[in-house]
């Protein structure tokens, strides 16, 4: 009877050591982890306008330098310091008594000078009839004739004068010569200005619109003229380029402007072409020399493939994106990305269209990994364009 119990405690035993190695067997082959997720996009050709963006200066359209263009002193500056003007109004008001008293003088010698031709004209015109009934000699009519022609020569000059004094009196009324701001007084009440050359006393600008004088390389602009030549870019715009505007602070300007010509030559120091562009400047925003980024439409792909910047892998071995396969598999694919358009890489070689490129991920994305594909989102939350086409690839 007691052989039964022992041979229970032994059966016990080995099946719990059975237990014990399946167990330990499972422990030892844990799970192969799922694929990782990565964010992709599917890049399609599609008509894209291409820009450069180039640094420029802003300079005013118009300046005017205000000149006192004669002598005396300055009893007035009318004008508020960095306020606008209007083309003729009045900024300085100079001394005008000895211009004043010029005038005047002028003013009666041309009265002299037409009492004297008035006088002469009506002797000639005794004369004539006398002459006729030879009661007077020739030499005496000629004489008068000759008399006339001198009053009247008296009279111009005597015109001419009064013309230079009302302009010199005319002077002493300092206006501004253009409409725009005006900065500050360079001379104060009191101030002796014009003796001896014209005096500087303030500076008017115009500022809307406002230009921006840009630079391109050469070789950058060959480029431009070689692929518009060849067919594989067409002309941005049929009369003017469209050019925007990034300020200082990052920030794009509201208003676009055109560019207005292309220097003639190439700068011999900086290898550069200068370029102007007109800006419209309602708000006084811009301000003369200031540093600005100009975005050039230059020209027209009609099959751009565009990738975001972030997709775009860089290393001493050149430009790299990493494609996933139909198999979801990853692969590096090297690419040609020279232009931008924003955010994004203007892809030049490399990619023909239809790949699902990878934007985030990348750290779990490595070359013949498998992963799980997902629509890219956006920066901003909001899936773009290409991101139905990279769901339906994925599926």
């Amino acid at each position: 009877m007691r052989s039964v119990p022992r041979y229970t405690a032994v059966a016990s035993a080995v099946f719990a050591l059975s237990l014990l190695n399946a167990c330990g067997d499972k422990a030892a082959a844990p799970a192969a982890p799922p694929p990782a997720t990565v964010a992709v996009i599917t890049v399609a050709p599609a008509a894209l306008t291409l820009s450069t963006e180039l640094p420029g200066r802003t300079e005013a359209s118009r300046i005017a330098q205000v000149r006192a263009r004669t002598a005396g002193i300055v009893l007035q500056r009318v004008f508020k310091e960095g306020g606008d003007v209007k083309a003729g109004e009045v900024l300085f008001r100079i001394d005008p008594a000895q211009f004043q008293a010029s005038y005047d003088s002028a003013q009666a010698a041309v009265a002299k000078a037409e009492a004297n031709l008035a006088q002469a004209e009506l002797k000639v015109k005794r004369y004539k009839p006398l002459l006729a009934a030879q009661a007077v000699s020739q030499q005496e009519y000629d004489d008068a004739v000759t008399a006339q022609k001198q009053a009247a020569a008296d009279l111009a000059t005597s015109k001419a004068a009064r013309t230079n004094a009302g302009l010199t009196l005319g002077y002493a009324t300092v206006t501004s010569p253009i409409s725009g701001r005006i900065g500050r007084a360079l001379v104060t009440e009191g101030a002796l200005v014009g003796q001896g050359e014209a005096t500087p006393m303030a500076t008017v600008q115009t500022l809307d619109p406002i230009y921006v004088t840009i630079t391109q390389s050469s070789t950058e602009l060959l480029k431009l003229q070689r692929a518009l030549a060849e067919g594989k870019l067409k002309g941005a715009s049929k009369n003017e380029a469209r050019v925007t505007l990034v300020t200082e602070d990052g920030q794009a300007y509201p208003q676009a402007g055109r560019l207005l010509f292309s220097d003639v030559s190439v700068d011999e120091s900086t290898g550069a072409v200068a370029m102007r562009a007109e800006f419209p400047n309602p708000n006084r925003t811009l301000l003369p020399g200031m540093y600005v980024r100009a975005r050039l439409e230059q020209g027209v792909s009609e099959a751009a493939i565009s990738v975001p910047q972030q997709a775009v892998v860089r290393s001493p071995e050149g430009s790299s994106v990493l494609i996933v396969g139909a198999d979801n598999k990853v692969i590096s694919q090297p690419v040609t990305a020279t232009a931008n358009d924003g955010q994004n890489w203007v892809v030049s070689s490399g990619l023909k269209g239809g790949e699902r490129i990878v934007v985030e991920g990348f750290q779990k994305a490595k070359p013949g990994a498998t992963v799980n594909p997902q629509p890219w989102k956006g920066p901003a939350g909001t899936a773009p364009a290409a991101a139905p086409a990279a769901a339906a690839s994925a599926k």
